[in-house]
């Protein structure tokens, strides 16, 4: 008994999934996830713009 013959054997390579066609539901959908994506960019783009949404941090009392 050799040492290689132990253990688990490793499996063969997956064969490469052919690129299926796609359909106009398809299209459509990667569609709108291109413009969801889109819209998405835009609206953390104008968010970033502004100051923080806050006061800031910890309020602290005027006691001491």
């Amino acid at each position: 008994m050799s040492g290689r013959e132990g253990g688990k054997k490793k499996p063969l390579k997956a064969p490469k999934k052919q690129s299926k066609d796609m359909d106009d539901e398809d299209m459509a959908f990667k569609q709108k996830q291109k413009e969801e994506q889109k819209a998405m960019e835009q609206l953390k783009a104008k968010a970033s713009g502004k100051g923080p949404l806050t006061g800031g941090g910890i309020k602290k009392s005027g006691k001491k």
